[in-house]
Protein backbone atom coordinates (compact mmCIF):
# COMPACT_ATOMS: atom_id res chain seq x y z
CA UNK A 1 0.00 0.00 0.00
CA UNK A 2 0.68 3.63 -0.55
CA UNK A 3 0.51 5.09 3.10
CA UNK A 4 0.69 8.80 4.43
CA UNK A 5 1.23 9.17 8.02
CA UNK A 6 0.73 12.82 9.55
CA UNK A 7 2.76 13.28 12.72
CA UNK A 8 4.91 10.48 11.61
CA UNK A 9 7.96 12.13 13.91
CA UNK A 10 6.11 11.45 16.96
CA UNK A 11 6.00 7.94 19.17
CA UNK A 12 3.23 6.17 17.70
CA UNK A 13 3.34 7.70 14.36
CA UNK A 14 7.38 6.72 14.02
CA UNK A 15 6.32 2.88 15.60
CA UNK A 16 3.84 2.71 12.89
CA UNK A 17 5.84 4.65 10.14
CA UNK A 18 9.08 1.80 10.46
CA UNK A 19 6.50 -0.89 11.08
CA UNK A 20 5.15 -0.08 7.75
CA UNK A 21 8.27 0.40 6.05
CA UNK A 22 9.67 -3.15 7.31
CA UNK A 23 6.27 -4.62 6.02
CA UNK A 24 7.45 -3.60 2.77
CA UNK A 25 4.90 -0.61 2.42
CA UNK A 26 5.31 2.52 0.41
CA UNK A 27 5.17 5.31 3.60
CA UNK A 28 5.20 8.63 3.48
CA UNK A 29 5.26 11.22 6.20
CA UNK A 30 4.70 14.53 7.56
CA UNK A 31 5.66 16.13 10.98
CA UNK A 32 5.90 20.04 11.94
CA UNK A 33 8.79 18.35 14.29
CA UNK A 34 7.55 20.68 17.27
CA UNK A 35 7.87 17.34 19.53
CA UNK A 36 8.50 15.04 17.07
CA UNK A 37 12.07 13.90 15.89
CA UNK A 38 12.24 11.95 12.30
CA UNK A 39 15.87 11.37 13.17
CA UNK A 40 14.20 8.04 14.61
CA UNK A 41 12.68 7.01 11.37
CA UNK A 42 13.84 4.40 9.00
CA UNK A 43 15.85 6.01 5.64
CA UNK A 44 12.68 4.63 3.30
CA UNK A 45 10.12 6.84 5.09
CA UNK A 46 10.02 9.76 2.73
CA UNK A 47 9.43 12.52 5.37
CA UNK A 48 8.30 15.66 4.67
CA UNK A 49 8.75 18.56 6.85
CA UNK A 50 5.30 20.52 7.31
CA UNK A 51 2.35 21.86 8.80
CA UNK A 52 -0.88 19.85 8.37
CA UNK A 53 -2.90 23.24 7.93
CA UNK A 54 -0.87 23.98 4.58
CA UNK A 55 -3.33 22.37 2.06
CA UNK A 56 -1.02 22.71 -0.94
CA UNK A 57 1.90 20.79 0.33
CA UNK A 58 -1.07 18.41 1.40
CA UNK A 59 -2.05 18.24 -2.24
CA UNK A 60 1.65 16.90 -3.19
CA UNK A 61 2.45 15.02 -1.04
CA UNK A 62 -1.36 12.20 -1.00
CA UNK A 63 -0.77 11.71 -4.58
CA UNK A 64 -1.40 8.15 -5.34
CA UNK A 65 -2.31 7.46 -1.60
CA UNK A 66 -4.19 4.69 -0.82
CA UNK A 67 -4.85 5.28 3.26
CA UNK A 68 -3.83 8.48 5.99
CA UNK A 69 -3.11 7.73 9.41
CA UNK A 70 -4.38 10.82 10.79
CA UNK A 71 -1.51 11.12 14.19
CA UNK A 72 -0.85 14.89 14.01
CA UNK A 73 -2.12 16.96 16.88
CA UNK A 74 -0.78 18.62 20.26
CA UNK A 75 -1.59 16.12 22.89
CA UNK A 76 -0.76 17.62 26.26
CA UNK A 77 -3.71 18.24 28.72
CA UNK A 78 -2.94 20.71 31.03
CA UNK A 79 -1.12 22.67 28.04
CA UNK A 80 -4.34 22.58 26.41
CA UNK A 81 -5.75 24.43 29.34
CA UNK A 82 -3.92 26.98 28.39
CA UNK A 83 -3.74 27.41 25.32
CA UNK A 84 -7.15 25.96 23.97
CA UNK A 85 -6.93 27.98 20.45
CA UNK A 86 -3.60 26.49 19.17
CA UNK A 87 -5.20 23.16 20.01
CA UNK A 88 -8.33 24.15 18.38
CA UNK A 89 -6.14 25.14 15.37
CA UNK A 90 -3.75 22.08 14.40
CA UNK A 91 -6.17 19.30 16.58
CA UNK A 92 -9.26 20.65 14.55
CA UNK A 93 -8.32 22.82 11.89
CA UNK A 94 -5.27 20.45 11.05
CA UNK A 95 -8.06 17.94 10.91
CA UNK A 96 -10.81 19.79 8.20
CA UNK A 97 -7.77 20.75 5.76
CA UNK A 98 -6.70 17.48 5.81
CA UNK A 99 -9.85 15.87 5.12
CA UNK A 100 -10.45 18.85 2.02
CA UNK A 101 -7.27 18.09 0.65
CA UNK A 102 -8.38 14.07 0.84
CA UNK A 103 -11.45 14.65 -0.69
CA UNK A 104 -9.77 17.58 -3.45
CA UNK A 105 -6.97 14.60 -4.42
CA UNK A 106 -9.58 11.65 -4.24
CA UNK A 107 -8.05 9.87 -1.27
CA UNK A 108 -10.78 7.18 -0.28
CA UNK A 109 -9.51 6.23 3.05
CA UNK A 110 -8.45 7.76 6.04
CA UNK A 111 -8.26 6.42 10.39
CA UNK A 112 -8.19 8.57 12.53
CA UNK A 113 -5.69 8.42 15.91
CA UNK A 114 -8.37 10.10 18.87
CA UNK A 115 -8.21 9.49 22.21
CA UNK A 116 -9.75 8.01 25.63
CA UNK A 117 -9.91 11.12 26.98
CA UNK A 118 -13.23 12.03 25.27
CA UNK A 119 -14.73 9.97 27.74
CA UNK A 120 -13.93 11.96 30.91
CA UNK A 121 -15.95 10.82 33.69
CA UNK A 122 -18.69 7.68 33.20
CA UNK A 123 -20.34 5.87 35.87
CA UNK A 124 -20.21 2.31 33.88
CA UNK A 125 -16.64 1.14 33.43
CA UNK A 126 -15.37 -0.12 31.40
CA UNK A 127 -16.18 2.37 29.07
CA UNK A 128 -17.81 1.47 25.73
CA UNK A 129 -17.94 3.37 22.54
CA UNK A 130 -22.25 4.00 23.27
CA UNK A 131 -20.95 5.80 26.12
CA UNK A 132 -21.85 9.94 26.05
CA UNK A 133 -18.74 11.71 25.64
CA UNK A 134 -17.62 14.05 28.70
CA UNK A 135 -14.71 15.86 27.72
CA UNK A 136 -12.90 17.73 30.58
CA UNK A 137 -9.99 19.34 28.95
CA UNK A 138 -9.92 21.44 25.56
CA UNK A 139 -7.75 18.63 24.18
CA UNK A 140 -10.64 16.36 24.80
CA UNK A 141 -12.85 18.44 23.23
CA UNK A 142 -10.57 19.04 20.00
CA UNK A 143 -10.10 15.13 19.76
CA UNK A 144 -14.07 14.87 20.06
CA UNK A 145 -14.65 17.56 17.53
CA UNK A 146 -12.04 16.18 15.19
CA UNK A 147 -14.01 12.52 15.35
CA UNK A 148 -17.55 14.44 14.07
CA UNK A 149 -15.86 16.21 11.10
CA UNK A 150 -13.98 13.11 9.94
CA UNK A 151 -17.35 11.09 10.07
CA UNK A 152 -19.31 14.03 8.81
CA UNK A 153 -17.05 14.70 6.12
CA UNK A 154 -16.18 11.06 5.02
CA UNK A 155 -20.03 10.58 4.53
CA UNK A 156 -20.57 13.27 2.65
CA UNK A 157 -17.29 12.89 0.21
CA UNK A 158 -17.31 9.40 0.58
CA UNK A 159 -14.77 8.95 2.22
CA UNK A 160 -14.05 5.29 4.47
CA UNK A 161 -13.74 6.60 8.04
CA UNK A 162 -12.59 4.89 11.18
CA UNK A 163 -11.81 6.85 14.24
CA UNK A 164 -9.35 4.88 17.21
CA UNK A 165 -9.62 5.98 20.98
CA UNK A 166 -6.69 5.38 22.37
CA UNK A 167 -6.02 5.23 26.12
CA UNK A 168 -3.07 6.02 27.73
CA UNK A 169 -0.59 4.68 25.27
CA UNK A 170 3.50 4.39 26.29
CA UNK A 171 6.45 2.35 25.24
CA UNK A 172 9.99 3.09 24.32
CA UNK A 173 10.51 6.77 22.33
CA UNK A 174 7.74 8.53 24.06
CA UNK A 175 8.17 12.40 24.48
CA UNK A 176 9.09 13.43 27.72
CA UNK A 177 9.22 16.87 27.95
CA UNK A 178 10.27 19.28 30.85
CA UNK A 179 6.95 19.87 32.00
CA UNK A 180 3.54 17.85 32.01
CA UNK A 181 5.34 14.68 31.12
CA UNK A 182 3.23 11.28 30.54
CA UNK A 183 3.07 9.60 33.58
CA UNK A 184 5.00 6.01 32.56
CA UNK A 185 8.39 7.39 31.52
CA UNK A 186 8.23 10.48 33.99
CA UNK A 187 7.71 7.40 36.62
CA UNK A 188 10.45 5.46 35.21
CA UNK A 189 12.97 8.50 34.80
CA UNK A 190 12.52 9.12 38.30
CA UNK A 191 12.37 5.71 39.64
CA UNK A 192 15.82 4.75 38.11
CA UNK A 193 17.60 7.94 39.47
CA UNK A 194 16.09 7.50 42.61
CA UNK A 195 14.19 11.01 42.60
CA UNK A 196 10.89 11.97 43.30
CA UNK A 197 7.48 10.79 42.01
CA UNK A 198 4.23 12.93 42.41
CA UNK A 199 1.47 10.93 42.51
CA UNK A 200 -1.34 13.35 41.92
CA UNK A 201 -4.51 13.02 44.03
CA UNK A 202 -4.85 9.96 46.49
CA UNK A 203 -3.06 7.26 43.97
CA UNK A 204 -6.45 5.47 43.59
CA UNK A 205 -7.32 6.80 40.64
CA UNK A 206 -7.35 4.39 37.48
CA UNK A 207 -6.21 4.43 33.65
CA UNK A 208 -6.17 1.97 30.71
CA UNK A 209 -2.70 1.65 30.00
CA UNK A 210 -1.63 0.56 26.48
CA UNK A 211 1.85 -0.58 25.16
CA UNK A 212 3.20 0.91 21.78
CA UNK A 213 3.35 -2.18 19.91
CA UNK A 214 -0.64 -3.16 20.60
CA UNK A 215 -1.57 0.15 19.76
CA UNK A 216 0.28 -0.30 16.78
CA UNK A 217 -1.16 -3.62 15.76
CA UNK A 218 -4.56 -1.90 16.27
CA UNK A 219 -3.80 0.83 13.52
CA UNK A 220 -2.60 -1.72 11.39
CA UNK A 221 -5.96 -3.41 11.46
CA UNK A 222 -7.78 -0.77 10.81
CA UNK A 223 -6.30 -0.02 7.33
CA UNK A 224 -7.75 -3.08 5.70
CA UNK A 225 -10.69 -3.99 7.64
CA UNK A 226 -13.97 -4.89 6.52
CA UNK A 227 -16.63 -3.38 7.58
CA UNK A 228 -15.85 -0.43 9.90
CA UNK A 229 -16.69 3.11 7.78
CA UNK A 230 -17.60 5.99 9.93
CA UNK A 231 -17.23 3.39 12.97
CA UNK A 232 -15.53 4.44 16.39
CA UNK A 233 -13.55 1.78 18.21
CA UNK A 234 -11.57 1.69 21.56
CA UNK A 235 -8.04 0.36 21.56
CA UNK A 236 -6.71 0.04 25.18
CA UNK A 237 -5.05 -3.11 27.48
CA UNK A 238 -8.72 -4.05 28.33
CA UNK A 239 -6.91 -3.84 32.20
CA UNK A 240 -7.43 -0.53 34.29
CA UNK A 241 -4.63 -0.12 36.78
CA UNK A 242 -4.43 2.66 39.56
CA UNK A 243 -1.29 4.78 39.76
CA UNK A 244 -0.48 3.50 43.09
CA UNK A 245 -0.08 0.02 41.66
CA UNK A 246 1.47 1.88 38.90
CA UNK A 247 3.96 3.43 41.16
CA UNK A 248 4.67 -0.30 42.74
CA UNK A 249 5.84 -1.81 39.28
CA UNK A 250 7.74 0.57 38.68
CA UNK A 251 9.91 0.83 41.25
CA UNK A 252 9.91 -3.72 41.02
CA UNK A 253 11.19 -3.25 37.28
CA UNK A 254 13.86 -0.11 38.26
CA UNK A 255 14.68 -1.30 41.57
CA UNK A 256 14.90 1.82 42.51
CA UNK A 257 13.95 3.66 45.78
CA UNK A 258 12.17 7.39 44.95
CA UNK A 259 10.64 9.54 47.48
CA UNK A 260 6.74 9.26 46.63
CA UNK A 261 4.58 12.10 47.83
CA UNK A 262 0.55 12.80 47.07
CA UNK A 263 -0.33 15.96 45.95
CA UNK A 264 -4.09 16.43 46.77
CA UNK A 265 -5.11 19.58 45.78
CA UNK A 266 -4.03 18.69 42.51
CA UNK A 267 -7.08 17.71 39.92
CA UNK A 268 -6.45 13.74 39.34
CA UNK A 269 -9.22 13.57 36.56
CA UNK A 270 -11.81 11.01 36.34
CA UNK A 271 -11.91 8.58 39.11
CA UNK A 272 -11.70 5.51 36.81
CA UNK A 273 -11.37 4.90 32.80
CA UNK A 274 -10.43 2.02 31.07
CA UNK A 275 -11.70 0.83 27.78
CA UNK A 276 -13.96 -1.95 27.00
CA UNK A 277 -12.72 -3.74 23.69
CA UNK A 278 -15.41 -5.79 22.40
CA UNK A 279 -16.01 -4.03 19.53
CA UNK A 280 -12.25 -3.83 18.46
CA UNK A 281 -11.93 -8.14 19.12
CA UNK A 282 -14.87 -8.52 16.72
CA UNK A 283 -14.24 -5.59 13.71
CA UNK A 284 -10.49 -5.95 14.37
CA UNK A 285 -9.31 -8.75 15.56
CA UNK A 286 -7.48 -7.22 18.57
CA UNK A 287 -5.84 -9.02 21.18
CA UNK A 288 -3.25 -6.57 23.57
CA UNK A 289 -0.88 -8.82 23.77
CA UNK A 290 1.77 -6.83 26.03
CA UNK A 291 0.66 -6.93 29.88
CA UNK A 292 1.95 -3.97 31.71
CA UNK A 293 4.86 -5.16 33.90
CA UNK A 294 6.42 -6.51 30.71
CA UNK A 295 5.81 -3.23 28.74
CA UNK A 296 7.86 -1.55 31.61
CA UNK A 297 10.52 -4.21 31.19
CA UNK A 298 10.65 -3.39 27.49
CA UNK A 299 10.69 0.28 27.75
CA UNK A 300 13.70 -0.08 30.31
CA UNK A 301 15.85 -2.26 27.57
CA UNK A 302 14.39 -0.62 24.07
CA UNK A 303 14.82 3.15 25.46
CA UNK A 304 18.91 4.22 25.58
CA UNK A 305 17.32 7.04 27.80
CA UNK A 306 16.99 4.89 30.90
CA UNK A 307 20.47 3.18 30.66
Amino acid sequence: MRILITGAAGFLGSALANHLVREGHSVRGIDDCSTGDPAVLLPDVQFTRGDVNDRPMLWTILQDVDCVYHLAARVLVPESVLYPREYNLVNVGGTVTLMEAMRDVGVRRVVFISSGAVYGSQKIQPVRETAMPNPRSPYAVSKLAAEYYVRTIGGLWGIETVSLRVFNAYGPGQHIPPVHAPVIPSFLKQSIQDGTIVIHGDGMQTRDYVYVDDVVSAMLAASTAEGINQMVINVGSGMETSVYDLVQLVTSVTGGKPEVINNLRSDRGPARLWGDLTLARKMLNYQPAIPLETGLRLMLERDKRFK
